[in-house]
């Protein structure tokens, strides 16, 4: 298990790496925001902020949303993975906020997951994101980054690696860690080609050591 001083290294070289770390899925208030979030499952930011301004330039407003046929809502988001499943989601999602939300998005864990297509993470992004509720979101990113440096353990599920973190750091934290974990796994401890050589953290990482083990020269005295 990681130390306190291992906990604050991370925390302390993630604020230097990235200060600026944000929500990089463009949006303009929470029904925007609840709805690209729930297109981005098995879809990345950048093709998802290319779908998502003709989305909402037809259905700006959860009402046109819901009234829109679902073969319409599907032909503008076809480039993402899954996107009749997802059309069908969002339709259902927009018809929701209307009947049981007075078209608004709800501000509570419980009624965000109620909503078709939004699962625990798409919450914790809309109620850090859009209302300011601290919440440690966890993506395919923040997972990967909590295991390879020895935050959670490798058999943890999802759930588990939220806890963990929202443990191992402080609360008022959680929701630019949450961002500062997505960047440093998207830009820097990539899945397939991390920058292991350049990492500031990579003696205490597990993937790191194993990919590099035989390229770095000898500890002085060794």
């Amino acid at each position: 298990m990681l130390r306190k001083s291992d906990i604050e290294r991370i925390e302390s070289t993630l604020e230097e790496m990235f200060p600026e770390a944000f929500c990089e899925l463009i949006h303009q208030n929470p029904f925007e925001l609840v709805v690209a979030v729930a297109l981005s499952a098995q879809a990345t930011d950048v093709l998802v902020n290319k779908v998502t301004p003709g989305l909402f330039a037809a259905y700006p407003t959860p009402d046109r949303l819901a009234a829109a046929p679902v073969e319409e809502i599907e032909e503008k988001i076809k480039r993402l993975g899954l996107y009749r499943n997802k059309a069908k989601n969002i339709k259902a999602l927009a018809e929701q906020l209307l009947v049981l939300h007075g078209g608004e998005v709800p501000t509570d864990r419980a009624g965000l997951e109620a909503l078709p297509g939004v699962g625990r993470k798409t919450a914790n992004v809309v109620l850090s994101v859009a209302f300011d509720v601290p919440a440690f979101a966890v993506d395919t990113h923040v997972e990967r980054v909590s295991k390879r440096l020895g935050i959670c353990r490798w058999k943890d599920n999802v759930m588990q690696v939220e806890q963990t973190l929202m443990k191992r750091f402080k609360r008022e934290r959680w929701s630019k860690l949450h961002h500062q974990f997505i960047f440093f796994g998207r830009y820097h401890c990539k899945a397939q080609r991390p920058n292991c050589l350049e990492c500031p953290l990579l003696d205490m990482c597990r993937e790191g050591k194993k990919r590099t083990k035989g390229l770095l020269p000898p500890l002085e005295g060794k």
